[in-house]
This record gives structure tokens, C-alpha cells and sequence, in this order.
């Protein structure tokens, strides 16, 4: 059978993303303010492309109740609120306030502030003891890879059936395939894929988004 998927060049790319959803001054200027404030670091945002497929996606399924486990400078939460209603409600999950708070003002100026709430500490810990009025619709995972499992876990037991989890960095590179890759990150993200596509409580779909996006529907 021949395969059909195609090599992403930059200049594929650039196409996919010109007929996406927009990227905004907004999102521009907070990816340009991450770069030069972070340097390295910046790797650690989402990938260009993902910000249109978070926007969408929460549209799609109609979310009110998102969650959110690694932040960062609050690109992606940016993104997710987008596409929130304007009584919807995103609870953030990160380690340190340094970096959300890089996003706050972005967030303002985009019109979505209201609808996100940051929560700073061990990301297990906060979500372990934090209620929701309704059950959640909509999870990004995109912190330590370890914390995988048990995050998607604590998400799992307060969604609704038919919510979407969307998990970030799966492909870590392409590192999964790579048996010379023993870095407990990239060995945590194989155990991880290889135990969600065997889980009978969800769906699983693993896409080369980014740097892959694995989305996951709760039956």
C-alpha cells in the first residue's frame, strides 16, 4: 500500500498554517516576548501550528470547562479561552508564576482574561484537591512527562463522556522510535502512548501535529 502522508517542509507548513484559523498580533507579539525574555526556553511553547487546532477543537466539542496542565507563558491558554463562550472557564495548572504571568497581559489585551484562572503549584496536587461545578469538556497536557499517566488519570476520573484530552509532545522529536533515546522523558512518553492506545476508556488518535498531539476521547 502506498503511504499517502506527506514530508512537512517549512514551506508546507507555511501553507497549512495560511489556511488556518488566523494567528493575531496578539499571539505574535507574545511568542515574539517569550523568545527574547526565555531564549532557549521558548522551546517549550506550543508548536505554530497547534494554536489554531486548540482553538478549534474546543470550539468543536463545545467546551464551558477546560483544564489546562503546563501553562508556560500562556500561549496555548490563550488559544483554548478563544475558543471558550464567554461563560466558559479555563483552570491553568503551572509551576511557576514568573512565566503565566507573561501571558496575563496578553490575555487582557485578547479579551479572554476573565475566563482564565491560574492555579501555581504541583500540578497533581492542586488538581487532586480542586472541585469543578460541572465535569470538564476539554484537558491540554503539555507539562513533565513522567506526570504523564497520573495527570491524565485526574483529568479521566472529572470528565464528562465524549470530553477530549489533548496531550502535547508524543513524538518528542521523533525520539519515540529511537532505541538509542533513553532519556526518561522520551522513555516516559513511549510507555505512555503505548498504555492510552490500549486503554478501553478512551479513544485514541495520535496526530503529527507539532511536535504530536495525541487526542483522546473519554467513552
Amino acid at each position: 500500500m502506498d503511504e499517502k502522508g506527506l514530508p512537512v517542509t517549512p514551506e508546507l507548513r507555511r501553507y497549512l498554517l495560511d489556511h488556518s484559523l488566523p494567528r493575531t498580533d496578539v499571539h505574535r507579539r507574545l511568542v515574539q516576548l517569550t523568545a527574547e525574555q526565555l531564549g532557549d526556553t521558548a522551546i517549550m511553547q506550543i508548536a505554530e501550528e497547534q494554536g489554531p487546532a486548540l482553538t478549534f477543537l474546543t470550539r468543536l466539542i463545545g467546551a464551558r470547562v477546560a483544564v489546562e496542565i503546563g501553562t508556560f507563558t500562556g500561549l496555548s491558554a490563550l488559544c483554548i479561552a478563544e475558543g471558550l463562550p464567554d461563560d466558559g472557564r479555563l483552570t491553568c495548572f503551572d509551576v511557576s508564576s514568573a512565566w503565566t504571568d507573561m501571558g496575563r497581559p496578553f490575555w487582557e489585551e485578547a479579551g479572554v482574561a476573565d475566563r482564565i484562572e491560574v492555579v501555581i503549584g504541583p500540578a497533581a496536587e492542586r488538581l487532586a484537591g480542586r472541585s469543578f461545578d460541572r465535569p470538564i469538556d476539554l484537558a491540554f497536557i503539555d507539562a513533565d512527562k513522567t506526570g504523564y499517566p497520573e495527570y491524565l488519570e485526574l483529568v479521566l476520573e472529572r470528565m464528562r463522556p465524549g470530553g477530549l484530552v489533548l496531550v502535547d509532545n508524543t513524538l518528542f522529536g521523533g525520539a519515540v522510535l529511537d532505541p538509542r533515546a533513553q532519556d526518561e522523558s522520551v522513555v516516559a512518553i513511549r510507555v505512555f502512548n503505548d498504555a492510552v492506545v490500549a486503554d478501553e476508556r478512551v479513544d485514541t488518535v495520535l496526530l503529527n501535529v507539532g511536535d504530536g498531539l495525541t487526542c483522546l476521547r473519554k467513552r
